[in-house]
């Protein structure tokens, strides 16, 4: 009886080893069959890529037209740019004051993508005669290489004489010679100079997805400055109310005392 024991044991043991031996290879067999599938998903991918940047590339062109409408139309507001920037809260946290007096002059901004899209795009900014600097156009472009290495390039501004806003220390004197109690942000201008790191410049992505797309949202910001005036009008005259209506309160006392005084007095 325990022969017969064992050569059973030994057969279910058999049994089993064969079952992991076939679980395995299925499962190898799965995996191979699971990575020719992964390898259509990416190649439909790549082919709706190149379908999709078709598409843009279109879309691309078809906006030209409207985008040069709505620059001629900027061009009748008086300092359209400036108050975009002023309004835009990640912009605005990088001017100065006499970036912002430099930014008055600026009359127009303008996004191009380069034709392939993929490869990067430029952005223009156009200033009329100023006294900080000689040039008409200040540019800076983007550049992604077919091997996805980002790099950037600019225009050398041209400094007026002492006008130089990069070079400006951190606090400045104003009309009374003394100096501000805070420190001004890093020059605006000193994003024309600075390729430290093209891939991840949130400056030129802020303009180029945010505003370039539709700037008027940010020119139409209400002032708070405004509104936290009028809340405090508003304050103001809810107190004077209230105080109104305290003195009336307190006349109306003072009668129903008199009046109970003469009753005693009788």
């Amino acid at each position: 009886m325990a022969a017969s024991s064992a050569k059973v044991v030994r057969k279910e043991n058999s049994n089993h080893d064969g079952a992991d031996e076939t679980s395995e290879k299925e499962q190898q067999e799965a995996i191979e069959h699971i990575d020719e599938v992964q390898n259509e998903i990416d190649r439909l991918n790549e082919q709706a890529s190149e379908e999709i940047l078709k598409v843009e590339q279109k879309y691309n062109k078809l906006r030209q037209p409207f985008f040069q409408k709505r620059s001629d139309l900027i061009a009748k507001i008086p300092n359209f740019w400036v108050t975009t920037f002023v309004n835009h809260p990640q912009v605005s946290a990088l001017l100065g004051e006499e970036d912002e007096e430099a930014l008055h002059y600026l009359t127009r901004v303008e996004v191009t993508e380069f034709e392939d899209i993929k490869s990067g795009y430029r952005i223009d900014f156009y200033f009329d005669e100023n006294p900080y600097f000689e040039n008409k156009i200040l540019s800076k472009e983007f550049h992604l290489n077919e091997s996805g290495d980002p790099s950037s390039k600019s225009t050398e501004i041209k400094w007026k004489a002492g006008k130089d806003l990069t070079k400006r220390a951190g606090q400045t004197p104003n009309k009374a010679g003394k100096k501000r109690q805070h420190e001004e942000p890093e020059s605006f201008f000193t994003w024309f100079t600075d390729h430290s790191d093209a891939g991840a410049d949130e400056l030129g992505e802020v303009v180029k997805d945010d505003i370039w797309p539709n700037p008027l949202q940010y020119y139409l910001v209400p002032d708070m400055d405004d509104e936290e005036g009028e809340g405090e009008e508003d304050e103001e005259e809810g107190l004077e109310d209230i105080d109104e209506e305290g003195d009336e309160d307190e006349g109306e006392e003072d009668d129903d005392e008199e009046g109970e005084d003469d009753g005693e007095d009788d």
